[in-house]
């Protein structure tokens, strides 16, 4: 048995943990970082993608056919499912967490998203204000490396500028700004995670049209960019390090986290902080496998919410082909979208919604290019006639999702599975989940919206998915809030059951909102990283 010891454990190097980890190592204090996974040579996974048969978000980083997390084509490999819808995000193990196939997207929450209850009525309101979490905004847009236009009225009030310019919009962006001038949805610079100049050592974004599954240059942030200045300002990485226990002393204090490794050997890693930085599965999975006889609901749930509320952003993908040639494919997989649907008094009605405008023709809902060549190649064409159709057909393709707000709700969950474990014995997670009127009146709005965007662009061949999509946002599971018997966390993200367990991720959201996660995560983190440095000081040493 070997152990680990440090001032503060840290239990995933995503996003959360590796920023929350490199902020305390950088004032001093020893801080161990625990990932289940390996770390990601870029150019074996750049490989391994560009030979893999089905080209899934997962496809360069499988270490083996059946992986240690979900798969985006095989709903029940991980998961179980236990419905009534499927629940269909997915995440990876390895260390940098599933920034690796992300798309870099980085859109502040509103204020109103921080009061839907008190505003609308529907779900719960945050126990903090977008004012007390807004510096912290702004530090993570330039730890992360945000580019985007300060000008550009995004609804979120500002401190400060982006540490970068705006990536430039597209061709394609342009044919819907102009299209829809004057329709009442305006087309809005996004800003992303990737560089738009050199910036931290990263070139500038080359427009390689691959930011999911892989930036082949490193242009776009993933949190290896952290967890390798975190281990530059002291910080311990262990690999291949799957936390499967969290263990508590008498007096309620954690006490260690039991891990296991590939090879069979296992361990306690101690310390006077511990953090749960594990996304909205991983999280609330390893807290219920805690159970005791102290505590039999497992770990930090004496409130019953510990894998409840389990929210995403259902997406309606649409697609259609336009008149003109809009060439796809020529930057990132977005550069804008519609940001002005993401508030009013809609919301009491139904869920709210951003568009995302894509830049990668039909690839998500259809197929790429080669599924186009083969269907027009079996209607006879070759050569020539086969190249002009495909490019004809290729250069007008059109592509918008959809992200809907999802409403908080404590039937949907995370469970342990009664019988499926893996490999080291942890239950597997059983996924109950449902998505809601509230979500399906937004999807239906959306696809109304989407067919009055395509009209506008004269556009034909205009499809619609039947179901809703995963947007591969997990949140919700572990929420913050004042009241100990309705929530997991309070608003430094503490334990309201364990003083010294603090837990970071999209895990503590109260509610979805409609922006993607990430800048709030961050922004979470580094807030959190402040409340136990302090802590420490408190309790005596650093």
């Amino acid at each position: 048995m070997t152990d680990i010891q440090a001032d503060v454990i840290v239990v995933g190097a995503g996003v959360a943990g590796a920023l929350l980890a490199d902020r305390l190592a950088s004032r001093g204090i020893r801080v161990a970082m625990l990932d289940a996974g390996p770390r990601v040579d870029r150019a074996q996974a750049l490989k391994q993608y560009r030979e893999a048969l089905i080209k899934v978000p997962e496809s360069p980083y499988m270490a083996s056919a059946k992986p240690d997390h979900p798969i985006a084509h095989e709903a029940d490999h991980w998961y179980r499912q236990a419905g009534p819808d499927t629940f269909k995000s997915t995440y990876l193990k390895v260390v940098g967490g599933t920034t690796w196939h992300w798309l870099g997207t980085c859109l502040r929450y509103l204020p109103s998203d921080f009061q839907l209850a008190s505003r609308y009525g529907r779900g719960a309101d945050w126990p903090l204000a977008y004012d007390e979490l807004e510096p912290f905004y702004l530090q993570a847009e330039h730890e992360l490396g945000v580019a985007g236009d300060a000008e550009e009225d995004l609804d979120s009030p500002r401190s400060g500028p982006f540490p970068m310019p705006p990536i430039a919009l597209s061709y394609l962006d342009g044919v819907f700004a102009q299209a829809l001038e004057g329709s009442g949805y305006r087309v809005s610079a996004t800003p992303q995670a990737r560089n738009s100049e050199g910036r931290a050592g990263r070139p500038a974004c080359c427009g390689s049209a691959s930011c999911i599954p892989i930036c082949p240059i490193g242009a776009k942030y993933d949190a290896t960019m952290h967890v390798n200045r975190a281990e530059g300002n002291g910080a311990a990485l262990y690999e291949n390090t799957t936390a499967t226990h969290v263990e508590t002393a008498a007096d309620g204090d954690i006490a260690a986290v039991v891990f296991r490794r590939p090879d069979g050997s296992e361990g306690r890693a101690r310390g006077r902080v511990y953090v749960i930085a594990a996304h909205g599965v991983e999280t609330p999975r390893l807290l219920l496998n805690s159970r005791t006889e102290a505590l039999p609901a497992g770990v930090a749930n004496r409130s019953d919410q510990v894998g409840r509320n389990l929210m995403d952003h259902p997406i309606q993908l649409s697609w259609a082909l336009s008149r003109e040639p809009v060439w796809p494919y020529r930057g990132p997989i977005s550069t804008a979208g519609i940001e002005n649907l993401r508030d009013g008094p809609e919301r009491e009605a139904r869920a709210s919604l951003r568009i995302q405008i894509s830049g990668d023709g039909w690839n998500w809902p259809v197929g790429g290019p080669d599924v186009i060549a083969e269907k027009l190649a079996r209607q006879g064409l070759r050569g020539t006639a086969l190249r002009e159709a495909l490019r004809h057909h290729v250069s007008r393709q059109i592509q918008i999702a959809a992200l809907t707000e999802q409403l908080p709700d404590p039937a949907n969950r995370i469970a342990l599975h009664a019988h499926d474990r893996d490999r080291f014995g942890v239950p597997l997670p059983q996924m109950h989940y449902r998505v809601d009127e509230y979500s399906l009146a937004g999807l239906a709005a959306a696809k109304t919206i989407h067919d009055r965007i395509f009209a506008r662009l004269g556009a034909t061949e205009i499809g619609h998915k039947a179901e809703f999509e995963g947007s591969g946002h997990i949140i919700g599971t572990c929420v913050m809030g004042k009241d100990p018997k309705a929530s997991v966390v309070n608003a430094e993200l503490r334990s309201h059951d364990h003083r010294n367990l603090f837990i970071v991720g999209s895990a503590v959201f109260p509610t979805s909102g409609t922006a993607n996660p990430t800048l709030t995560i961050a922004a979470l983190s580094l807030r959190a990283a402040d409340r136990i440095r302090r802590h420490l000081h408190e309790a005596g040493g650093t």
